[in-house]
């Protein structure tokens, strides 16, 4: 099984690469004042995940600039568990002025709500 999802995962890594999407061309501060909305994003995923992949796709073709966070690496996963609740990928942390987080899950709701963010600026 493991094996089986090892090529499929690579599979998905190729065509994501082959058919990358391109990005919106934005005047320089209009994609300036985005990126400082975004500042405070961070999406926690795994390379190989077809919903990571279906997001990560989603900001590139936004043009957004959003830290990307691999569960692989121990303490994203830990965050990920402890401060967002649970071990399901994607998923997009928004840190907001008073301290607090707000965590999405769903890949359709994560671009929704970066879809919204990308064109009210």
């Amino acid at each position: 099984m493991a094996l089986l999802r090892f090529i499929i995962g690579r599979f998905i890594l190729l065509f994501n690469f082959i058919f990358s999407p391109k990005s919106v061309k934005r005047a320089s501060d209009a994609q300036q004042k985005l990126n400082e909305q975004t500042a405070n994003f961070s999406l926690y995923q795994l390379n190989a995940c077809p919903f990571c992949v279906k997001v990560r796709r989603a900001v590139k073709r936004q043009n957004l600039s959003i830290e990307l966070r691999d569960i692989k690496q121990e303490s994203n996963l830990q965050a990920l568990v402890v401060q967002g609740g649970k071990r399901t990928v994607p998923c997009l942390r928004i840190d907001n002025e008073d301290g607090s987080a707000k965590w999405l899950y769903e890949s359709k709701d994560i671009i929704q709500y970066l879809d919204n963010v990308a064109n009210a600026a």
